[in-house]
């Protein structure tokens, strides 16, 4: 489904295009010990940076009619690392490419296109940054028959939690242990 949407976003620096930019590793995955307490994760336990193109992996995998959050995202994406939290901003941050990816791909005629609109903020909260805006992401969970209300100027989706997508435990990252030592050094 296609709904009237601005023209994509044109890439923010560079030259290189939303697609490029997601399928850019850049190193990553990254699992490393967390140095200080932050996110509610403690020193010594473990975090993940994903890689971008694994969080749009997950997101293409929300059927119609159902919904994640960056927080079920990072749950899967930490158990597959076998870290004990995935990092919020990056993990944000990739859903946010893959978005803009997505749309691009959209324009150029694609069909078979990452569901962005089915990811969700905390607590159920439509990301009014990714591509199109509240007016278009609302269209589109409406049509997949979502209801939607507003709260203050932010927009949520009524009763997310029951049609939330359970990711099947993910298969561990086969990262040998001298390799994930390695990976760790060069997080710090």
């Amino acid at each position: 489904m296609r709904t009237d949407s601005p023209s994509p976003a044109k890439p923010l620096r560079g030259k290189k295009t939303w697609r490029e930019k997601l399928h850019d590793a850049k190193g990553l995955p990254k699992v490393g010990p967390v140095c200080r307490n932050m996110a509610g994760v403690k020193i010594g336990e473990t975090m993940v940076i994903p890689a971008r193109i694994e969080v749009d992996a997950l997101m293409r995998r929300v059927p119609r009619g159902k919904l994640t959050t960056i927080d079920a995202l990072r749950t899967s994406l930490a158990t597959k690392h076998r870290a004990s939290v995935a990092c919020p901003i990056t993990t944000g941050i990739f859903a946010w490419i893959a978005a803009h990816a997505a749309d691009e791909a959209s324009a150029a005629g694609e069909t078979e296109i990452t569901p962005y609109w089915r990811t969700l903020k905390t607590k159920g909260e439509i990301n009014p940054k990714y591509p199109g805006g509240l007016p278009a992401l609302t269209a589109r969970l409406e049509a997949e028959g979502h209801v939607i209300f507003q709260k203050g100027k932010r927009m949520y989706v009524r009763d997310f939690e029951r049609v939330l997508t359970r990711f099947a435990p993910a298969k561990a990252s086969r990262m040998s242990p001298a390799r994930r030592k390695k990976s760790s050094r060069d997080a710090d």
